[in-house]
């Protein structure tokens, strides 16, 4: 069971929502040139390079969290900050998570990764119609914390990807997403490339709106004992 906390222009409430579906939305850039970037940069660490994109992956429920301390198993994983939409029964909301992925698994096989991490899902949402009209204006961040050092790991705006409606008729239509659906839109590329980190910190900022949610996590590392 996952809780919110959901803002809108009706005021703010507090829910709780069981997932059914988990779609995780991969390759969604609008800019081919960032695109091929981030596919690149994921090539340039063995992960092979996809057929189509966008591609949509499903993965287990179980895998979705919102917790601050997350557990991994050994030192090959790493973040990605995603625009999260979540179907509820009154309608679509706007999240934001983490697609956090192991990377030496994603060399085997991309889905494979996918569903040996947890999801990390802020606790935050937005109505999805208030910001649809703004949304090349909303900014993705990420910062990962490395030996004590805060830096910057991802940040742009949401024009660089596909949008929820483009994405969601890609993925079946609107209908299909019934109450409980969470899908993870995509991300951007990683500013340094992309790397394991003991911390870290989603975030999307509303500047039209002059709000920002956030979801922030610990990464445990685990022993891989052979």
């Amino acid at each position: 069971m996952l809780a919110f906390e959901r803002l809108s222009s009706r005021g703010i409430d507090r829910v709780e929502l069981l997932p059914k579906i988990l779609i995780v939305a991969g390759w969604t850039g609008r800019d081919e040139k960032a695109l091929h970037h981030h596919i690149e940069e994921l090539a340039a660490i063995g992960v092979p390079r996809p057929s189509a994109v966008p591609v949509f992956y499903r993965i287990s429920t179980a895998n979705l969290t919102q917790t601050g301390r997350l557990e991994v198993l050994g030192p090959d994983t790493s973040g990605e900050a995603e625009p999260v939409v979540v179907a509820m029964q009154d309608g679509l909301w706007l999240g934001i998570g983490s697609d956090h992925t192991d990377r030496k698994a994603e060399t085997i096989g991309i889905a494979l990764s996918k569903q040996l991490c947890a999801k990390v899902v802020g606790k935050t949402l937005w109505r999805l119609d208030e910001v649809v009209r703004h949304w090349d204006q909303l900014i993705l961040r990420a910062y990962i914390t490395i030996d004590g050092k805060r830096l910057k790991y991802q940040e742009g705006p949401l024009s660089a990807m596909r949008n929820p409606s483009d994405l969601m008729a890609r993925a079946g239509g609107e209908e299909k997403f019934v109450t409980g659906t969470i899908m993870f839109c995509g991300t951007l590329g990683a500013i340094g490339g992309i790397r394991p980190a003991a911390r870290f910190r989603a975030l999307l900022d509303d500047p039209i709106l002059g709000r920002e949610m956030s979801c922030e996590y610990h990464i445990d590392v685990l022993p891989v004992v052979h």
